[in-house]
């Protein structure tokens, strides 16, 4: 008997706990967790300054990390992904991901306020000091700039987490 997998990916701006919700999720859904900054800073250690800097090593991953998932989802695995799915060809390409393997997709929106995202940002980088300089608020108010909210034209399987704080601190973490 052979399941069908889900692939599950988030929208939510900088700060809003896309990390932090993708960690529970794989644990509670015994699924493949894909982090890209876990991958970016393994790849390419302190090579990522800028968000143009972001923007280019991220798109160097992209094809490895397409064979890798689809590969997965087609072995009956869930595979969460914690990458960003801002900006509508972003999640096209996700949906694409979970097409091309036959699987399930689900969107989860985490729709936090600027403020908390910008708290939450200033917690992390004193708990997770190496990424102080890149997680800023200038580089906040530069990447929300692209941010697209989803939308019903986008035939997504959506879920919408509106929230005040999804940060906790945890010594899983």
């Amino acid at each position: 008997m052979d399941k069908k997998s889900t692939l599950i990916f988030f929208c939510g701006k900088m700060g809003a706990g896309k990390s932090t919700k993708s960690k529970q999720i794989a644990k509670e859904k015994n699924a493949v967790l894909l982090s890209e900054d876990e991958l970016l800073s393994s790849l390419y250690p302190n090579l990522i300054n800028t968000f143009n800097d972001y923007l280019h090593f991220s798109a160097q991953i992209r094809p490895l990390i397409r064979a890798l998932t689809i590969n997965i989802l087609q072995t009956g695995t869930n595979v969460v992904m914690d990458f960003p799915a801002n900006t509508i060809n972003q999640r096209k390409w996700f949906v694409n991901l979970a097409s091309e393997a036959t699987s399930n997709h689900k969107l989860i929106y985490l729709n936090v306020n600027d403020e908390t995202c910008l708290n939450q940002i200033a917690q992390r980088s004193i708990e997770q000091p190496e990424r102080a300089r890149f997680d800023t608020e200038s580089v906040f108010h530069e990447v929300t700039k692209y941010f697209e909210e989803p939308m019903n034209n986008e035939s997504l399987n959506i879920e919408v987490i509106k929230q005040n704080s999804l940060y906790r601190k945890s010594r899983d973490d």
